[in-house]
């Protein structure tokens, strides 16, 4: 297979929207196929996220209906890679791995509520945002091999209000700035240009953050800070693994892989007020997750190439929070590949998902039930050789 042939292989493994929607916080699938791409390579890229999550409250609470809560939102991403040596690779990627924006109608007696300090309706509302720069210096030892590793610098900020008589109207926000740490990855990658053969393990730590919240129930009136509680909360991003697999199946077509593993089972998120109050955390999860995206990439000709994919989201346990009342989802995605030059490529991709059914809690309480829910993915993705 040749050279040309290969690079626009490993390209259609991965669409702009390769992770999406996935279980716990996760967002960008934190790849580094940029750095994988033969000598030296900058993509920019897109990705915009259209979910639709209704639900139903429990009947305890009233049985209401609850419409969508799930925002659109998009991340951005980007790289560059270097050849510094016939042996040395430097690269640099920057991307949003964790996040989750959510909205509930503020006429939801389950999710909203009177704020009587301002005689407004106020419902539910969920921002939390992080992002990632990672550094990237490989060794490769001979044609087949990369040996790579670097350091990852992670900042994460948050803002929540919790309505309703699904939280006890109680009126509870907190407000997390913006706090940076650092962590690490390393992996190691193995081809075989002459069939399109390539495989790549790589790992990434879990990164501890230390961040100041400003905490306070019965909107407002009640201040952590008013109450000599500390302003500190503690919030680790989960360690992962992710595996990418690629190979020639016939001329000018790939068959790939990838497989992510992400250690939510240990995460939680635990405000010293919220806890102290209602005994209960502010986000956690009871599984890992497990995803996988497998297809079929083809080169059409040397400007157009193709890809197909079916998708996997194991979730991270049920019952989830409210923040995101999904359990994974199964999905089918397309792609196309536009290349003008040899040097540079226009790419873009289109998924859709069908939502796992969860039953989402509030603290250790179950409270709605979210069923029959979609999400609409689309990206795109601009590449340059030089």
């Amino acid at each position: 297979m040749k050279q040309t042939t290969l690079r626009t292989a490993i390209l259609l493994c991965l669409l702009p929207s390769t992770s999406i929607f996935a279980a716990g916080l996760d967002r960008s699938g934190q790849s580094i196929s940029a750095f994988l791409q033969p000598g030296n390579y900058a993509e920019a890229g897109i990705t915009v996220i259209d979910p639709t999550v209704k639900g139903q409250a429990i009947p305890a609470l009233g049985g209401e209906k609850i419409g969508d809560m799930a925002e659109d939102y998009y991340f951005p991403s980007a790289a560059i890679k270097v050849q510094a040596t016939d042996k040395v690779s430097l690269g640099l990627i920057y991307d949003q791995p964790f996040g989750a924006d959510s909205s509930y109608a503020k006429s939801s007696k389950t999710f909203g509520q009177l704020n009587p300090l301002e005689q407004t309706f106020e419902g539910t509302t969920v921002e939390v945002k992080t992002e990632s720069l990672t550094a990237l210096i490989g060794y490769q030892p001979n044609a087949n091999w990369n040996l790579y590793a670097g350091p990852v610098w992670q900042t994460v900020e948050a803002d929540i209000a919790l309505r309703g008589n699904g939280y006890g109207n109680s009126g509870y926000n907190i407000n997390v700035e913006t706090e940076e740490a650092y962590g690490w990855l390393a992996g190691f990658a193995y081809q075989i240009p002459e069939i399109a053969l390539k495989a790549a393990v790589t790992y990434r730590s879990e990164i501890k953050h230390e961040a100041t919240a400003n905490e306070a129930f019965a909107f407002g009136t009640r201040p952590a800070a008013a109450l000599g509680i500390s302003p500190e909360v503690d919030a680790t991003t989960p360690q992962s693994v992710n595996i990418d697999l690629q190979t020639g199946i016939a001329a000018n077509t790939v068959a790939f892989a990838n497989i992510r593993w992400v250690h939510w089972s240990q995460f939680a998120v635990t405000p010293k007020f919220l806890k102290m109050v209602s005994g209960s955390n502010l986000i956690d999860y009871s599984d890992d997750q497990w995803s996988a995206n497998v297809g079929l990439g083809r080169k059409f000709s040397e400007k157009w190439s193709g890809s197909a994919l079916v998708s996997y989201d194991s979730g991270a346990g049920n019952p989830v929070t409210t923040l995101g009342p999904t359990e994974g989802y199964w999905g089918v995605g397309l792609g196309a590949q536009y290349s003008p030059a040899e040097n540079y490529f226009i790419q873009t991709g289109v998924r859709y998902m069908w939502l796992g059914d969860a039953d989402a809690k509030a603290g250790p309480n179950e409270v709605a039930k979210f069923e029959d829910n979609t999400a609409l993915a689309y990206g795109m993705k601009i590449g340059y050789r030089f």
